[in-house]
């Protein structure tokens, strides 16, 4: 492998790793080099993960953590560092929906989703920054949204806290440049994933999505880790507060 993009010797902890979009960028990360602590919500939650990354020959370990849980969350910190010393690159994937009219939004579940999709991200952040300052440096990935640009419909807080993602994602990438500190997103467009399988099996839906995505299909998850390798590697080092989506064209058209 071209060592622009190697990841070998380096450590990566990515959330939301169970399945989808997630499950990929950790395989392929593990692919490049890297030791992957894959994390979920759910303590045997990336079982699968693992067993495949170690079936292709990578090494990975597995932690659990409720992301709307502010202590869960720095605990599963402290014991990545307990793993592995230190963590070179963050993935702030884990994420959560809920849709209901906005009129009638529960604001309990506001709260659920944006703790779980910004506070989580934004505290992860704050914690693996702090070390990357003395460490001389890390990667910081979050994974943002097409509703990080536009509006969507019944999902208010999943649209706010995405568009969130984009913000702190250039506010972090100003505040921690100076520290050889890359902080950067990923955008993903649609994508054949469970989160997606109600969209898939309507037929006029996903005509009409099809339809506006230039590429002509949907995106499969392995799309995800070119992009992911990429912000996660030297090739990167001078890519700073980016929103790269990964769409198939979407945005373009």
């Amino acid at each position: 492998m071209n060592t622009l993009f190697s990841l070998e010797n380096k450590n990566v902890l990515i959330t939301g790793a169970s399945r989808g979009l997630g499950r990929a960028m950790a395989i392929g990360l593990a692919d490049a080099g890297a030791f992957v602590i894959a994390c979920s919500s759910r303590a045997d939650g990336t079982e699968d993960s693992l067993r495949e990354i170690h079936a292709r020959g990578g090494k990975a370990a597995a932690l659990a953590a409720d992301l709307s849980d502010r202590k869960a969350v720095r605990k599963m910190y402290q014991d990545a560092l307990a793993l592995c010393g230190r963590i070179d690159v963050l993935v702030n994937n884990g994420g959560t929906i809920a849709r209901f009219p906005a009129e009638d939004f529960p604001l309990d579940e506001w709260d659920r989703v944006m703790e779980v999709n910004l506070t989580s991200a934004f505290l992860l952040s704050q914690l693996v920054g702090k070390d990357m300052k003395k460490n001389g440096g890390g990667k910081i990935i979050n994974t943002a949204s097409m509703l990080s640009f536009s509006g969507g419909i019944t999902v208010p807080a999943y649209t706010a806290s995405k568009h969130a993602i984009a913000g702190i994602t250039k506010a972090l990438a100003n505040e921690w440049a100076i520290h050889n500190i890359q902080v950067n997103a990923i955008a993903p467009g649609y994508f054949r994933t469970d989160n997606t399988e109600k969209l898939q099996a309507d037929p006029v839906r996903n005509a009409e999505i099809t339809k506006r995505i230039p590429s002509g299909r949907w995106g499969e998850p392995e799309d995800l880790v070119g992009a992911a390798v990429f912000l996660a590697s030297a090739a990167s080092n001078y890519v700073n507060g980016t929103i790269i989506t990964v769409d198939g064209g979407w945005m373009a058209r």
